[in-house]
């Protein structure tokens, strides 16, 4: 304390838990910056995402295969596709851990979460790789 007085908090972590930096649930704040820096590698990623729909719009099908097959613009497609699903995954999980109380509902709501999480990046990427790698 500034005024070197005893702290009389109560604190009923354990010390191996104050000393790691862990809250209550174990895991200290990794979801936290997780979700926080998917956030952030968002912006420039759906911006690029933006920028490349916008110039496959209205050209023909070979045009648009072709620059899709562009290994840079694939590479930026497939970042964005896995930092959008993970960046969903985590806030559904958030939503669901808040508000689902039951235990069971929650457990399956957070398992169904990362089921649809991963078919929606896999269909993603699939879409993505037939394309860039000339398989369509």
């Amino acid at each position: 304390m500034a005024d070197n007085q005893a702290d009389t908090r109560v604190d009923r972590r354990t010390p191996l838990a104050r000393v790691k930096g862990l809250g209550a649930a174990g895991h200290g704040a990794e979801h936290w910056w997780i979700h926080r820096m998917t956030a952030v590698s968002n912006i420039p990623l759906i911006v690029a995402f933006i920028i490349i729909v916008a110039g496959l719009a209205f050209r023909p099908w070979e045009q648009a295969v072709a620059i899709v097959s562009r290994p840079l613009v694939a590479l930026l497609l497939i970042l964005a596709v896995i930092s959008v699903t993970n960046h969903m995954r985590l806030g559904m999980q958030i939503i669901i851990e808040d508000y689902v109380h039951d235990k069971g509902w929650k457990i399956a709501a957070v398992i169904a979460n990362n089921f649809y999480a991963v078919a929606i990046a896999v269909a993603c990427l699939w879409a993505i790789l037939k394309i860039s790698f000339g398989r369509f």
